[in-house]
């Protein structure tokens, strides 16, 4: 008997199953379709309790995609059938993500497991967005994007940034806006009547997007800017200018970056780096230290030195040893290698797995708790 709840956020630890034989091994399979009809799955062998329960909350894998005690770790060890592909969700408000979960004897080979009948199956629902948070689509002038609401009041607003990759992305920001905040998840290239690839150099977009947020009489006076990869340039206002012969291929055939701002660096630091330190917000950087993509730990050190030397204590850094390019929220499946359409090129994000998800689970709530300290005004009591 499956004891998942059927539907969920996708944040959701589970239970799997109950009345099972004492002790007895199982295989739990999962698999499911992303919206281009690619398939991913995962599979893991748990030994059910003395009781006949499998818990994953408590319940160690035996073996299979994951091995140890993860919760959701049939989640986020869901690996694809076609090489280099990312499983990224593009409808969060109207179709959520359909997992299959199903249990066979652990004797049943994982190859056969498309021709053996489970002993019980499920279809779970996970969801990106709570009940409630609402979306409204926003072509205002230039500016395009979503903007996600939490029912109630008025709420501290965040610009969620997600990354070079073009298109609207709003799963980071539908995840925000089911824990209270009001997000606006901005496209910015590739998206609509927007350019195909990033401008560089032009901020005066972004300068539309917050006036636009602090006309809406949903939003308060504060908000905050979350922003990945390509993006964190303009989320620090960064445009660096970048050495091409500093470009890597390694011997996968991946495209690696992290080089390529080597040669340019001490002239960027005095000519491209605008002034952060004169910036009256506080800041919060996220750093994989295996990222391939970027050196995004030496930036981001330059960026709190430069802080430091004008007297500015007003930021925190999280370095995660093994960790790659792309944070995303948690459970999301590490991606070590993608496709960028816009650069038709593979390029190489680096990383490990078990440090990667386990530094999007602790970055996730470290994102909440900045948000929440920087952004909801303390109530003090005049009795």
């Amino acid at each position: 008997l499956m004891t998942t709840p059927a539907s969920a956020l996708v944040l959701m630890s589970q239970r799997i199953a109950k009345d099972l034989t004492p002790f007895q091994i199982v295989l739990l399979w999962t698999s499911l379709e992303d919206e281009k009809g690619i398939l991913f799955h995962s599979q893991a062998y748990s030994r059910a309790s003395e009781v006949g329960e499998v818990d994953l909350e408590h319940a160690s894998s035996l073996g299979g995609d994951c091995v140890g005690v993860h919760p959701m770790g049939l989640l986020w060890s869901l690996k694809l059938e076609k090489i280099l592909t990312k499983l990224l969700k593009r409808d969060v408000m109207n179709n959520p993500l359909q997992v299959q979960l199903k249990l066979y004897d652990s004797d049943v080979m994982v190859t056969h497991t498309t021709i053996t009948t489970p002993k019980v199956s499920l279809t779970l629902e996970r969801w990106y967005v709570a009940p409630g948070v609402t979306r409204i689509q926003v072509k205002e002038s230039c500016l395009r994007g979503a903007l996600l609401l939490h029912p109630g009041g008025r709420f501290p607003v965040v610009i969620d940034l997600f990354g070079g990759i073009g298109g609207l992305i709003e799963i980071r920001a539908s995840l925000l806006a089911s824990q209270g905040f009001a997000v606006l998840a901005l496209a910015y290239c590739d998206y609509e009547d927007l350019p195909f690839q990033l401008e560089k150099g032009d901020l005066a977009y972004f300068e539309e997007d917050a006036n636009f947020l602090l006309r809406h009489p949903k939003i308060n006076l504060t908000f905050s800017v979350i922003s990945m990869s390509k993006t964190a340039e303009t989320g620090l206002s960064m445009l660096w200018p970048f050495s091409p012969h500093s470009l890597s291929i390694s011997t996968l055939g991946l495209v690696e970056l992290q080089h390529i701002f080597e040669d340019t660096r001490a002239e960027a630091s005095e000519t491209f780096f605008l002034p952060i330190e004169k910036a009256q917000g506080h800041f919060l950087f996220i750093v994989g230290e295996e990222d391939m993509n970027v050196n995004s730990k030496v930036y981001a050190g330059q960026a709190t030195e430069q802080l430091r030397r004008h007297g500015k204590n007003d930021w925190t850094l999280l370095s995660y040893p093994g960790v790659g390019h792309l944070i995303e929220p948690p459970y999301s499946p590490p991606c070590c290698a993608w496709r960028i359409s816009n650069l038709h090129l593979f390029m190489h994000w680096g990383g490990e797995v078990i440090p990667h998800v386990a530094a999007q689970e602790r970055s996730w709530k470290e994102i909440q708790k900045f948000l929440r300290k920087h952004l909801i005004p303390v109530v003090t009591s005049c009795l």
